[in-house]
């Protein structure tokens, strides 16, 4: 299989890792879920969360109070859109892919198109970009 094919599928989120200051900090705490998923015909989407959030006191999808929803917010990051692939590299089992926020969580990224450089090792995904020190390690779903 051609290590692009390989990309295509479903991951599960491992860890996510921020760098602040020099410091390890994990944005959606020590456990956080997810899932990266990859289509064959060009589109991505990404979805993570902490561990633990609270449910609206309403029970209501769209009626919580401003601090329920923005603590529900806080620990949530998602998007979605086009994806292309720049560059891969057999020999070092990496690929460069471009994602294009068609939808997100945060508004800033809206239309964006951000780098990620994705590492193939030990049956992990390991991703980085060129907007911050993130590091988010996926294994494929089963």
């Amino acid at each position: 299989m051609k290590l692009t094919e390989y990309l295509i599928g479903t991951w599960e989120l491992v860890d996510y890792e921020y760098q602040v200051n020099g410091e390890k900090s994990n944005p959606l705490g020590e456990h956080p879920t997810g899932f990266l998923m990859y289509t064959p015909d060009g589109y991505v989407s990404a979805q993570m969360m902490k561990q633990g959030r609270s449910s609206y006191k309403s029970g209501d999808l769209h009626t919580g109070t401003e601090k329920e929803m923005a603590e529900a917010a806080h620990g949530y990051l998602a998007y979605a859109g086009a994806y292309k692939i720049t560059d891969f590299d057999e020999k070092t089992n990496t690929v460069t892919v471009l994602h294009t926020m068609s939808v997100s969580m945060n508004p800033t990224w809206l239309g964006e198109t951000q780098k990620r450089f994705a590492e193939f090792k030990d049956g992990l995904l390991t991703i980085t970009t060129d907007v911050n020190d993130s590091k988010l390690i996926w294994k494929k779903a089963k």
